[in-house]
């Protein structure tokens, strides 16, 4: 990481990177979205579905290699291997498609769902440590008034619980203005959001009628924090590169994928 994105995930508790992702892999990966979508339920391969609503897309990292390849992308490597000091173990990737008649998410976030225990973030030898993050790539514009994504940064330090009454108890749907304190994240095509678990957020509804929100939600924990729930009909398909990092593994072993720079999928 570079010191300066270093500073501001440790304030904020997220990152917005732009231009993470190229012409020509933004392109590819639109078109494997595309072809996810177009599928119809009966068709697609065993361990692909959608939800009813046609929200979540199970697996969508897998469905094709230009959305595997971004799990390794050269930009989010040096993060990855940061966060989980050198331990890192990819754990899912959904596809997420947000659209206007899907209903917004409430603030909400792994401390205040699953206890202050749940996960962990500190900073040592110069670094950070976050044992449940995530990594949204974007595939569409995002334009302030869109709706999407929100946080509230610096969050993620919070040593009191978050009061009930505060931020209209979490539901922003029916706020003419936000809270103050709670920002709305609005990404380009092509750019990356990298946010620790422990922030609190949610979604605004998404407003636009012509356009869809879509990115992958992929998650990353220490290859000693659980396994993977990806699963095993899927790993014939993957490469050998991405089973690597799904596996589980001792607090001591450092995977050889590890002491690569570039992880290019074969």
């Amino acid at each position: 990481m570079t010191p300066e994105q270093r500073y501001l995930f440790d304030i904020n508790g997220y990152l917005s990177l732009p231009n993470v992702l190229s012409d020509s892999e933004l392109a590819a990966a639109r078109a494997a979205i595309d072809r996810y979508m177009v599928t119809p339920d009966d068709e697609l391969p065993e361990g692909f579905s959608r939800s009813d609503d046609g929200k979540f897309y199970a697996n969508g990292f897998a469905f094709d290699k230009a959305l595997e390849s971004l799990i390794f992308h050269p930009t989010l490597w040096p993060i990855i291997k940061e966060f989980t000091h050198d331990r890192p173990a990819f754990s899912r990737g959904t596809l997420l498609i947000d659209s206007h008649r899907h209903e917004p998410t409430r603030l909400h976030c792994a401390r205040e769902d699953f206890g202050w225990q749940s996960t962990r973030y500190d900073t040592r030898e110069d670094r950070i440590f976050c044992d449940d993050f995530v990594i949204f790539p974007y595939f569409d514009d995002v334009f302030p008034g869109d709706g999407g994504l929100l946080v509230v940064p610096g969050s993620h330090k919070a040593a009191f619980a978050r009061p009930p009454s505060l931020f209209n108890g979490g539901v922003t749907a029916e706020l003419e203005d936000l809270p103050v304190g709670v920002v709305n994240v609005t990404p380009r095509a092509g750019d990356v959001v990298v946010m620790t678990e422990m922030l609190a957020h949610g979604t605004l509804q998404w407003k636009p009628k012509d356009r869809l929100r879509r990115t992958l939600v992929l998650r990353y924990r220490p290859q000693f924090k659980g396994q993977a729930a990806v699963p095993e009909v899927l790993y014939d398909r993957l490469s050998p590169q991405t089973i690597d990092l799904m596996a589980p593994a001792h607090y001591t072993h450092v995977k050889e994928i590890v002491k690569e720079d570039v992880v290019r999928l074969t």
